[in-house]
């Protein structure tokens, strides 16, 4: 039987991910004097409809890597095949609540040929996100959601005295300066891109020290190359995994964090937990989408084994 310390909450987006390329790129196109009256349009080669979203990305790799994640999060009337995806993975989706109104949330992103992205999330059942409740749990995963959503789950972390991954994206633009405030005071995890995390200090008007002076643990993904992660004072620089391929960025960080809460409920250290979360993101990347990428702990542990020349233990 799971324990309930390898049976984290993970709360987030689901959606269908329309994904398409741009054989060009965006810098090109981009004039920095007109970037007031920005109108752009791009004729893309590829188009797939995956399964995506944030809670639904992490949660698959997280159960790939041995955990028992308990997914909550809305869907919509045309959620049946997603569904039916989750379980046929052996995700709990009890947590899960479907809406009939209304569809399932969309993600529409085009992707250039350096890796860069512009995507839109289309609402749909997520804009009833900030309605569900999160039962009690060892950790929590407060991946990118809506605005009310974020707020209302730090809040219920909070009150239950759950720890939990702080994870806003998307919205630290849009959050309350004291929502993300909060949000970050009293995690366990922050985590961004460097743009995110750069975003967040601006918006804050703090500085690096004070910002790591408010969360144990920060940790900035970096892309292709690697990430960082800093923690009472000590920076450890992950290196990046060796990608076979790259084919589709889209769901790295995702796959990221799935990666490094696996190393960190298992209370690995916090090099293991970053090399594990690149590891999973390297997997992504090969593959076009999001969670169509899959593994065994054994081809996982000796990828890490190859990758940073160290054992590892999914056991």
């Amino acid at each position: 039987m799971p324990t309930a310390k390898l049976s984290p909450i993970v709360t987030g987006t689901l959606g269908y991910d329309y994904i398409m390329n741009f054989p060009g790129k965006f810098v090109d196109r981009i004039m920095p004097d007109k970037i007031h009256q920005l109108s752009l349009g791009f004729l893309v080669n590829t188009l797939k409809k995956q399964f995506g979203g944030t809670g639904g990305n992490v949660a698959y790799t997280t159960k790939l890597l041995g955990l028992d994640p308990i997914l909550i999060a809305p869907g919509g009337k045309d959620f049946t095949k997603y569904m039916a995806f989750l379980k046929k993975n052996g995700i709990d989706t009890s947590g899960i609540r479907t809406f009939r109104d209304v569809d399932t949330g969309a993600y529409f992103v085009t992707t250039d040929m350096e890796d860069n992205q512009i995507g839109s999330f289309y609402l749909g059942a997520m804009k009833y996100a900030h309605t569900l409740l999160l039962p009690k749990a060892n950790f929590v995963v407060i991946a990118s959601n809506t605005p009310l959503a974020l707020a209302s789950y730090v809040k219920q972390c909070v009150a239950k005295k759950m720890r939990y991954l702080y994870d806003p994206a998307f919205q630290i633009g849009e959050l309350p300066i004291d929502e993300l405030r909060d949000g970050i005071t009293h995690a366990e995890i922050f985590i961004g891109n460097d743009y995110e995390i750069a975003l967040t200090e601006k918006r804050l008007n703090i500085s690096r020290a004070q910002l790591l002076k408010m969360v144990p643990i920060v940790i900035t993904t970096l892309g292709s190359k690697g990430s960082r992660v800093e923690s009472h004072g000590k920076t450890i620089k992950i290196a990046p995994a060796k990608a076979k391929a790259v084919i589709d960025p889209t769901g790295a960080g995702d796959a990221y964090r799935g990666g490094f809460v696996a190393g960190y409920l298992r209370t690995f250290d916090l090099q293991t937990c970053g090399q594990m979360g690149s590891i999973a993101a390297v997997y992504t990347v090969e593959k076009y989408g999001t969670i169509t990428h899959s593994f065994t702990k054994p081809a996982f542990e000796k990828r890490y084994k190859d990758n940073y020349n160290q054992v590892l233990s999914l056991t």
